[in-house]
């Protein structure tokens, strides 16, 4: 990731992108698999779906539990706002009509496999980093620069462990 002096305010982004040697829909089960998710990543500790809703579904909500030896625990509750089988999964985290983060799995079938993509944005709703960015102002786009590549690292695993998931089938 390169530097780009971003504040909070400006809605960084962040997208990784994959080749899975698998078709969309074994990539599919696996992004839309909220249980299995914590699995795949350092700071999210569990997910579970509210509500009754048993799986994705625009306006389905669901709890994720993380953990960062920065931040330490905090619980969101994240609401489904895009969802196309096979192609779309996102979600917005905390308020959706100002969420702290949006974040989306695409997929795209080609080439005897699936390109799987993660993206997210940070912002515009408050989140742990506006604390910090609070109490330290003046470092804002460290901040942020760093918390955006930590997501572009975090991200870059998940998706090395769903096409290693994808392919063993």
């Amino acid at each position: 990731m390169k530097w780009t002096g971003a504040h909070y305010t400006d809605k960084p982004t962040v997208e990784v992108r994959t080749w899975i040697g698998a078709p969309p829909e074994r990539v599919w089960a696996l992004v839309t698999d909220i249980g299995l998710m914590p699995s795949l990543s350092e700071e999210l500790q569990s997910a579970e779906w509210l509500d009754g809703a048993t799986g994705p579904a625009v306006g389905a909500r669901f709890l994720g539990r993380s953990k960062h030896p920065a931040f330490g625990e905090w619980a969101t509750t994240s609401h489904v706002i895009e969802y196309e089988p096979e192609r779309i999964f996102a979600w917005a985290v905390q308020d959706p009509a100002e969420p702290s983060a949006i974040w989306r799995f695409r997929l795209h079938a080609g080439g005897g496999g699936t390109e799987l993509s993660q993206w997210m944005q940070l912002g515009p709703g408050r989140s742990g980093l506006s604390v910090a960015i609070d109490r330290m102002p003046e470092k804002e786009q460290k901040i942020v620069f760093v918390r955006m590549r930590e997501f572009e690292h975090n991200m870059t695993a998940t998706l090395a462990h769903i096409k290693k998931l994808a392919e063993a089938h």
